[in-house]
């Protein structure tokens, strides 16, 4: 069973991970993907991909993903942060982050550094584990 692809952004950043999707279609097809609520609705509607659609992340999506990271379920994550508004359920998006680094899983917080990991996945690099 292949593992995961996470996507998930928050609000402002919503039309940006949909960008990158839609760059990486081809990637992104060859791997399951899980994306909280909204964002993951969004990459269907915009690309067609099939996201499997957690809650919305302030109810309990990044957990729902976070459970899937523990269980070793996913290879990579994409989350799209917004750094200039403050975010209510911060201390979740930090648990989640700290979670990726426990169990060693790629996490790209910003649009750079997501092309990075998604072109290094795309070329297969030894570094990840499936």
């Amino acid at each position: 069973m292949k593992k995961y692809i996470a996507l998930i952004a928050h609000d402002a950043k919503k039309d940006a991970i949909v960008a990158l999707a839609d760059t990486f279609q081809a990637l992104l097809r060859r791997y399951p993907l899980v994306g909280t609520g909204e964002t993951g609705r969004r990459i269907h509607a915009a690309t067609g991909l099939d996201v499997k659609q957690m809650q919305p992340g302030p109810m309990g999506g990044d957990q729902q993903i976070g459970g899937m990271i523990a269980a070793g379920e996913v290879l990579a994550v994409v989350f799209l942060r917004d750094p200039l508004t403050a975010q209510p359920h911060e201390p979740d998006v930090s648990a989640f982050l700290r979670l990726c680094d426990v169990h060693s899983i790629p996490v790209a917080t910003n649009a750079v550094s997501a092309r990075i990991l998604l072109t290094a996945l795309d070329g297969q690099m030894a570094v990840f584990s499936e």
